[in-house]
């Protein structure tokens, strides 16, 4: 294939004081640069966007540097190889790389893994057996301790992480599982797919006292992907010697003002209980596990993950701002035209 000479790509170009706005983007014509020794250049066909993308918009220092002003974001993609000057790769192999948010992407080849549609859909590889899949493992059984018989509230939990930790929670051995999400059919989601025993719409009512009626005995482990209100009432149902993994707090991520809750962090005392913060790439050695478990149970049917897809690179921005709303169920995708003809060739 011979490389075009340009490819688009999503740029920040202003850095957002609460909710993003379209005019601190701009979708821009690059140079397509082939690769050099030890490099690919890939197609992307699918593009992941993630809540924790809104945290690299900020200037401050965190585990992860900021984008840079009018240069190409970064996230992860799957595509394919168009061109080589790496042995490990030839023109038509699948890859799972960090460079998405563009067309293209020349990258080393050691920063990209082999991937098969054949084995799977593409876009599990972003999702369910991608970042999204081994955060949701990684912090049900690691951080949060997770033992069978526990009882799990999981809030966000019709997102790509939520819902899968619900899931395994589940399928592991939990006594019950709880979920929160911000609409009636995402609660039907939750109990009627995904066999959660409760869910509750928290849009409809004080999340205390939902979480209080959907789990009236307590609960042992939290999954947070929200914060706030959420986080105040779970450490209020947990049972002594409870746990809290904290994955995200999406309440929080465009707020301008200090979040009022939790107003009971008093209670961690005398309860005991234990929250542990965890970022997924810490958990790497869990991946071995983490596929031949979950790839099993996606074969088997028992675990169902959810994608939203939205279609054109032209789109991504407004994929992503919907994901920061809640419009996704599952995972938040975007598909590069003419993906279609790639994927499990």
């Amino acid at each position: 294939m011979t490389l075009p000479a340009t490819g688009r790509a999503w740029h920040l170009t202003a850095r957002p004081h609460g909710w993003p706005a379209p005019d601190g983007f701009a979708l821009r014509e690059e140079p397509v640069r082939p690769p050099e020794e030890g490099e690919i250049t890939v197609r992307n066909l699918h593009l992941s966007v993630d809540p924790y993308m809104r945290g690299r918009m900020n200037d401050v220092k965190s585990y992860v540097p900021p984008f840079r002003l009018n240069e190409p974001m970064e996230g992860g993609a799957v595509g394919v190889v168009v061109a080589s000057r790496a042995p490990e790769f030839a023109p038509g192999d699948q890859v799972l790389h960090g460079l998405g948010w563009r067309e293209y992407a020349t990258l080393p080849a050691r920063h990209a893994t082999a991937v098969s549609g054949r084995e799977a859909p593409l876009t599990a590889y972003l999702g369910v057996l991608g970042m999204p899949g081994l955060t949701a493992y990684a912090g049900l059984l690691d951080a949060g301790g997770f033992r069978p018989g526990d009882a799990v509230f999981v809030s966000g939990a019709a997102g790509a992480v939520g819902g899968l930790a619900g899931q395994i929670a589940r399928l592991k051995g939990a006594s019950r599982v709880v979920g929160s999400a911000g609409s009636d059919d995402k609660v039907r989601l939750l109990t009627e797919e995904y066999g959660f025993d409760a869910a509750f719409n928290y849009r409809s009512g004080p999340v205390r006292d939902q979480l209080r009626d959907a789990a009236p005995d307590g609960i042992d482990v939290y999954f947070d992907n929200v914060g706030g209100d959420h986080l105040e009432a779970a450490i209020g149902a947990l049972r002594t010697h409870g746990r809290i993994a904290v994955c995200g707090m999406i309440a929080q991520y465009n707020a301008t003002e200090p979040p009022a809750a939790p107003r009971n962090l008093a209670l961690v005392i005398g309860k005991r209980l234990r929250i542990q913060g965890f970022l997924v790439n810490d958990h790497k050695a869990l991946r071995p596990a983490f596929v031949e478990e979950v790839g099993g149970w996606l074969r088997s049917g028992e675990l169902r993950p959810r994608e939203t897809v939205v279609q054109g690179i032209e789109n991504a921005l407004d994929a992503f701002l919907g994901l920061l709303r809640g419009d996704n169920t599952g995972k938040m995708i975007v598909t590069l035209d003419g993906a279609e003809r790639t994927a499990g060739d």
